[in-house]
């Protein structure tokens, strides 16, 4: 008897120790508004005149070279001990063409990373898009299209397309979609956002059409907060996971904003406009397959003004006309996820 107690004591050992010693691997999908990545050429179909010598930034090649080694250097540092490699995609926005990402990804040490480009040119009457960067080490692009953003009842008004990529992460379909929804410029425009809302619901629903077990990120600078109705009414995003239904989407992002967290600042309080939503597949507690683990805003020091009138808000390039040779006005945001292996 007890033999067989000593037995059954080693078995249980041996199951607890193989159960820690599950190993999972980290993987990071992120974004950031790289706020007015425009190179130095003025260019004759978009009002980019700000950003040429002759105009009101006197952006030259130094202030260009600048920026993209600013840029670089906060991208090489996302994830940082979680993801050695960086976040297999990264959306960005406000950036001018093909050319200054192609400028970017070849900038210092972010150089090494070796990231893919995914971009076309959108509309938007300041010429400025959005786009993907992917590490093919770790995510490979199946297909990818520009989806057009119209206002019918106002065919002059121009704005950025979202940028829908599909490929394959960890051995996954994935999809992510990247959006720059209108600004609150003159007044908050909000009907527009939720129009634009309400077409990045209309390609999330078309991928579940499709494949009701699609595994989708929508992320982007929104222009609006968790809590606004375009995000948490038309597209339905939940701010808790358990709350989250087949065919929906969990915003992260929002309880982080209810604990005082933002990714931009303005007239002394915080918003968090730059969000990625994680469909109801990428939940849970199975990590046998993809699973969102924790979300983040990278508010790291160097990103922060550190004093003067606006001490603690994002450290830009630009301010009242000053070239401050900062980063962006916005902080880059991150989810992480972990499958088991």
């Amino acid at each position: 008897m007890r033999k067989l107690l000593i037995g059954l004591i080693a078995l249980l050992l041996v199951y607890t120790s193989t159960a820690q010693e599950k190993k999972f691997a980290v993987y990071g999908v992120a974004f950031y508004n790289l706020e007015n990545l425009f190179d130095t050429k003025k260019d004759s179909i978009i009002n980019d005149e700000e950003y040429t010598s002759e105009g009101a930034n006197a952006w030259d090649e130094n202030k260009y070279k600048n920026k993209l080694n600013n840029m670089a250097y906060v991208l090489n540092q996302l994830g940082g001990k979680y993801l050695p490699q960086g976040p297999a995609v990264i959306g960005v926005s406000e950036v001018e063409n093909r050319g200054v990402l192609e400028d970017l990804v070849k900038t210092n040490e972010f150089a090494q990373r070796g990231y893919g480009i995914v971009h076309y040119d959108s509309p938007d009457f300041r010429g400025i898009d959005v786009a993907l960067l992917y590490n093919p080490k770790l995510f490979t692009v199946e297909s990818s299209k520009a989806i057009p953003f119209k206002v019918t009842d106002n065919p002059n008004f121009k704005t950025r397309d979202q940028l829908l990529v599909t490929g394959y992460l960890a051995g996954e379909k994935i999809h992510v979609i990247v959006a720059h929804w209108p600004s609150r410029r003159g007044g908050k425009q909000s009907d527009y956002r939720e129009r634009a809302a309400a077409l990045g619901k209309t390609i999330i629903d078309s991928l579940y059409k499709v494949d009701p077990n699609s595994k989708v990120f929508y992320m982007g600078d929104l222009n609006d907060d968790p809590f606004d109705k375009s995000v948490s009414k038309v597209i339905g995003a939940k701010r808790n996971q358990a709350d989250v239904e087949k065919g929906g989407m969990f915003n992260p992002f929002w309880n982080i904003l209810d604990s005082g967290v933002g990714s931009l600042a303005y007239n002394g309080s915080w918003n968090l406009f730059d969000q990625i939503m994680v469909s109801n597949n990428l939940v849970g507690t199975d990590r046998t397959n993809l699973k969102f683990w924790k979300a983040e805003v990278f508010n790291k020091d160097f990103l922060i003004n550190q004093d003067g009138q606006f001490k603690g808000y994002p450290k830009r390039t630009f301010s009242k006309g000053i070239w401050l040779n900062g980063y962006s006005d916005h902080l880059p945001t991150i989810v992480y996820l972990l499958k088991q292996q």
